[in-house]
């Protein structure tokens, strides 16, 4: 009988390997992703949303060159036309001189009359392009109604150069011709520019109010200097330069207001010299000669 002897000994078997542990990289991107304050999913949703935007983006400018949205404005104005959205009526508000049939002419001159399609800055620009509007706002009013506002400039002066005559306004800007017969009661400005200095001479009268109302006319005489003419028939011969002529016109003001200067047969004065006034009378009529 054999006998098997138990030992405590272990089987030797063969050592394993310690298995390696993986280390993950994490890219600049994924790091950059976990720093912001949004998840992943909400990332990939706004990449999916910018590739459509781009999708839309081209597809639209394709459209835009190829003329597909002209084509399809033009369609859609005609439907919008045809419903009864079409200009019918003008309504036109702020005009006293100025012939209104022509503000009409111009609000209804667009090619296309289809409220989409009405050119709303062409008719502002073709209406400011008349002498005598300043501004002119236009609105559409639904169905069928286009709201014309016009300001309109107001003629101070009459602008005399070269035998030609036309109304200006305080800035100087001219209004319209006119005729001697259609001269109005308006100072009369004579001289090559003049009505470019109407600021000028205007700051001028404010300086002695009380004769302002009795100047008749100015002349600009050699781009340099101004003379006044008064409904009483003097002459004011005024020097150069804005200041000193201020100075000299109200230092003439002031001799009115005490002796009485205007209206006493005096037909010209000339302040031009600062030291001293000269005066000129009307001539004298020549004595007749008695028959012999």
């Amino acid at each position: 009988m054999t006998t098997t002897k138990r030992t405590n000994r272990k089987t030797k078997g063969k050592p394993r390997k310690a298995a390696k542990r993986k280390v993950k990289h994490v890219s600049i991107f994924d790091k950059i992703l976990r720093a912001m304050p949004v998840t992943e999913a909400q990332v990939q949703k706004g990449l999916t949303w910018g590739l459509v935007g781009v999708f839309v983006l081209g597809a639209f400018s394709v459209a835009h060159y190829s003329g597909i949205n002209e084509r399809i404005k033009t369609e859609l104005a005609s439907m919008v036309g045809n419903a009864g959205f079409e200009v019918k009526r003008v309504e036109v508000s702020g005009v006293n001189r100025i012939d209104e049939l022509k503000v009409y002419e111009i609000a209804l001159a667009q090619k296309d009359r289809s409220m989409m399609l009405v050119d709303i800055d062409q008719v502002r620009a073709d209406l400011i392009a008349n002498g005598w509007i300043k501004e002119a706002r236009i609105s559409r009013r639904l169905p069928d109604t286009l709201i014309v506002e016009i300001s309109e400039r107001e003629p101070v002066a009459v602008w005399q150069r070269n035998g030609k005559l036309s109304l200006i306004d305080k800035t100087g800007f001219p209004l319209e011709d006119i005729s001697r017969e259609e001269i109005p009661d308006l100072p009369v400005l004579v001289g090559k520019k003049a009505n470019a200095r109407v600021p000028q001479l205007t700051r001028l009268l404010d300086v002695a109010p009380a004769l302002k109302p009795m100047v008749t006319g100015a002349s600009w005489i050699g781009n340099r200097r101004w003379d006044l003419e008064f409904d009483s028939g003097e002459t004011l011969a005024l020097p150069e330069g804005e200041e000193t002529a201020a100075a000299a016109l109200l230092n003439f003001a002031r001799m009115d207001g005490v002796n009485r200067l205007l209206g006493r047969g005096v037909v010209h004065f000339d302040l031009r010299d600062a030291e001293r006034a000269y005066l000129r009378m009307p001539k004298k009529p020549s004595a007749e000669k008695p028959e012999s």
